[in-house]
């Protein structure tokens, strides 16, 4: 199980941060990652953590320098923190996991676990 938390909304500029914690995995083995979805858009990659790989976090061109991806193997918890938010920022986020090394970090194909989302909100 995936559950997150910490959404919510927030003015342009401002700044939240989301949680995933994660349950009945051998957490430090799998690779995690934040998505997206806006309405009547498509699941984007926002921020990966790849497992097995040399721990440099993979992030969406649109998120880099204001999102950084984190993770807590012996909280079984990663993070997303969220600065300078902006409204296109505005969208449903889930958290996702996979056992092993993804060779494609923010493509939704690549995860089979996901957590059930938490909404963002920025208002101009």
């Amino acid at each position: 199980d995936l559950v997150e938390s910490g959404g919510g909304s927030v003015d342009t500029g401002g700044s939240l941060t989301l949680s995933c914690v994660v349950g009945g995995f051998i957490y430090s083995k799998y690779s995690v990652a934040w998505f997206r979805q806006a309405p009547e858009k498509e699941r984007e990659g926002v921020a990966a953590i790849v497992a097995d790989s040399d721990g440099n976090p993979d992030y969406a061109d649109s998120v880099k320098g204001r999102f950084t991806i984190s993770r807590d193997n012996v909280k079984n918890t990663h993070y997303l923190r969220m600065s300078n938010l902006k409204p296109e920022d505005t969208a449903m986020y889930y958290c996702a996991a996979r056992h092993g090394y993804s060779i494609d970090p923010l493509s939704p194909d690549d995860y089979n676990n996901w957590g059930q989302g938490t909404q963002v909100t920025v208002s101009s």
